[in-house]
Order: structure tokens, then sequence, then C-alpha cells
């Protein structure tokens, strides 16, 4: 997604001890429309049917907002059999393959699809051209939940391609009838590279209709390339589930940081990262709340990193409405009490 021009705006935390060291704070970092919709989604689940309320898989990749849905009542399952018959599951923000749909209504479970509207349309583009019989390379992370939720649309017409490396074991019935689709969080330019690959061995591989790779994916890489060159190590929040954030890490020292780390936490920062550090870079994955960058600053500015200057090269406006099994329930809800 193309970014707008890059703007500066500094902030302060703490008193600055060493005007020398300095933050460059990614924007856009943090929450993305579908990860706030998914976590909303439970957060109302919750208040709608009361505890407890199962959610199929972690609800977005990251350890803090779990622990945090946890607390409130949410229970985290592997499987739909893990679900007591009759209850109520919310399927993952990284979507879910058909069977599990089905698995849901043998169990009469009040199932709430949270899936991301953004990976819904990879599955959309799936299932169009299985149907128009044609051979779907599929650019993503073997055991991803997002790749196993989209594959199982179209198993016999998917196979993975794991990265540029994974293109020569690439086998096609009909190298004419051939489209490439991705994962949602991958590095672009990875992707790109893997797409170039395929192309070499098989020059009419079409394309998605638009770009798999979400916004918010792009923004927060295109923003970390952008600082990166002037960092000598770049931190970002995330857990290390989190394709998305994981890739910004890599983003990060592929464009020039001397150095790159994942955190959850600001207890996780190293003093020895810091050493002989004058510019650090911030940023934080797509599931990561912004409260826990707000502590990563703190810690920061204990360590006389004090001055901070927010980088920015988007702003998003995009939001999700929440599920349509949701919000019916919510307003057949809201009836009964106008009534009462």
């Amino acid at each position: 997604m193309a970014a707008g021009p890059a703007s500066r705006r500094g902030t302060y935390h703490g008193r600055v001890s060493e005007p020398s060291k300095r933050v460059l704070l990614a924007k856009p970092r943090g929450y993305c429309a579908g990860v706030d919709r998914a976590v909303q989604t439970v957060e109302e689940a919750l208040k709608l049917y009361g505890a407890p309320v199962y959610v199929r898989k972690q609800i977005v990749h990251n350890k803090h907002v779990v622990s945090t849905l946890e607390a409130r009542g949410a229970i985290f399952v592997e499987e739909n059999e893990e679900v007591p018959e009759g209850a109520t599951v919310v399927f993952s923000a990284h979507g879910v393959a058909p069977e599990v749909h089905e698995q849901a209504k043998a169990r009469n479970l009040r199932a709430i699809d949270a899936t991301c509207p953004l990976v819904t349309k990879v599955h959309h583009e799936a299932k169009r051209f299985a149907k128009d019989d044609y051979d779907i390379l599929l650019i993503g992370h073997e055991g991803h939940e997002e790749v196993i939720g989209t594959s199982g649309e179209a198993p016999e017409h998917i196979q993975l391609v794991d990265g540029p490396d994974a293109v020569d074991q690439v086998v096609v019935r009909d190298p004419s009838k051939v489209v490439w689709l991705s994962q949602t969080t991958l590095s672009v330019d990875e992707t790109m590279e893997t797409v170039a690959r395929l192309k070499t061995r098989l020059p009419l591989l079409q394309s998605p209709p638009s770009d798999d790779i979400c916004y918010a994916t792009q923004n927060r890489q295109h923003v970390v390339k952008e600082i990166a060159p002037e960092c000598d190590v770049v931190i970002v929040v995330g857990s290390a589930n989190s394709s998305n954030s994981v890739r910004l890490v890599e983003v990060a020292v592929d464009a020039g940081a001397r150095a790159g780390h994942l955190v959850d936490y600001a207890s996780e920062i190293r003093d020895e990262w810091l050493e002989g550090a004058t510019t650090v870079g911030v940023s934080s994955g797509a599931s990561v709340p912004d409260d826990l960058v707000m502590e990563v600053l703190a810690h920061l500015a204990q360590r006389g990193f004090g001055e901070v200057t927010e980088f920015t090269t988007a702003e998003e406006r995009l939001t999700f409405s929440l599920p349509q099994e949701l919000r019916r329930d919510m307003k057949a809800a809201q009836a009964v009490a106008t009534q009462a």
C-alpha cells in the first residue's frame, strides 16, 4: 500500500540525561483493523453471553492480549472438541478451514467467526481459482494457522511455497493455469523474491487480483525500513509466534539496523543491547496494544534514551465491523433491554 510523505513529531518521556541518545518511534505500529475487531469480538462476546467464552487458537498472536482475555473469562482451546456442546466459540483472526465450521455445527456450538476480512478475501480467491481448476501456489509459512485455514478451502488445488528456496520443488499440472496467493503477514520483499523465482520457472503465472499481504503489514514494514538505517538497534514489541512481528525484526536488519530484537515486554530488553548505541528504533507488531510500547519507551528513558521522535509514513483509518453473528445477537439483546 502506498505510504504518504514522512513526517516527524517529537515527544519526550522522562528527563533527557544524554541529548545524544534518541529513540525513533515508528508509526504506523501496533493494532491493525483486523486485530482490533478480533479482540473486541471476544470482549463483546464475554459481555453479551457471559463467561466462559471459548476461543479456538489464540485470537491474535500476542501473549499479553491472550492473558488479558483469559483473566476476563476467555478459555483458549486448540480444537472444537475441547468446547462443551452448545457453548460459544470464537474463531481466531487467522481464519479456519471449512471443516472447522462443520465441526462446530456438529457440536451445536454458537460459532462467532472473527477471521480478519483481509484473510477472508484470500479464502475467497482460493475458492474462485479452485473452481476454475487452477493450481494455486500459496506463499506462506508451513504450519501457520492462516496457511492451514486457506489451504483447507481447496486442499486438492493448493500447494505451499515456503519462501524462495522452495520454488524448485513446485510441480503443476498445466503451466498456463497457475496463480499465486500469499499469507497476509509475510515480508513484502521476500514474497516478491519468491514470486520472481516462480515466474522464471512459470512465465504464465498469474497474480492475485489485489495484494494479499495486508495494508498493515506493508505499512509497518515500510516505516521500519525508513528508520532502520539510522538505528544502532531496533526493538520490536511482539510475540515470537507473530509472523508479522518476526518479519519486522528481519526487515529492520535487512534495511541497515546493526541489530534487531523482539520482546513481549520492556523487562525483556537487555542492557547490553543498548551499550554504545545512540539511536534506538521502536516498533510493534499488528497484534500489540500500544501500552506495551509506552512501557518500552519508559524503560529506554530510564537508560538515557529520553528524546523520542515519532516517524510517520502513513495514516491508517480502516475499521471493520464486528462479525455478523455477534452483531445480530447484540441487536436482539438491546431490543429486549429496551422493552423491559
